[in-house]
């Protein structure tokens, strides 16, 4: 749990930090402005911009009842925003899986890219797929019944 709130936390940190300095020399506006640059990267990297994590357990048995991918993802992974805000709205339609949070989501993404944790890493009708289009994903979740 720690692991997923490291950078969002020292990103409000450093934030606090540089708008500090920027009081004490009397530049307030510029203070504030950093500061909300800072905490706004920092909700972007936080779990709270992806939908609820599930395990990879349960979410390979969601998948093969409702045959929607499976998203494997964690904090911080750039590609994995990428993937999460060109998705938009249907993202909440994909099982994500947080690797950072379940060992099992882990160990599936090592099997499935020679022992890497290359994320994201999106598993339709059981295969997997690295860091695909997100136009792609979303075709996919059209095609799911």
């Amino acid at each position: 749990m720690t692991r997923t709130w490291f950078l969002p936390l020292m990103l409000v940190l450093g934030g606090s930090a540089v708008a500090t300095g920027l009081v004490l020399r009397k530049e307030p506006g510029s203070a504030l402005a950093f500061l909300l640059v800072f905490v706004v990267l920092a909700f972007v990297n936080s779990p709270l911009i992806f939908p609820r994590s599930i395990g990879a357990v349960e979410a390979q048995r969601r998948s093969a009842v409702d045959g929607r991918p499976v998203v494997y993802w964690r904090p911080g992974c750039t590609y994995c925003l990428r993937l999460r805000m060109r998705l938009g709205l249907t993202a909440h339609r994909l099982h994500w899986v947080d690797i950072w949070r379940d060992p099992a989501g882990a160990a599936a993404v090592r099997s499935a890219n020679d022992g890497n944790e290359t994320v994201p890493t999106v598993v339709v009708g059981g295969r997997p797929h690295t860091n695909p289009d997100p136009a792609w994903v979303r075709e996919q979740l059209s095609t799911a019944p």
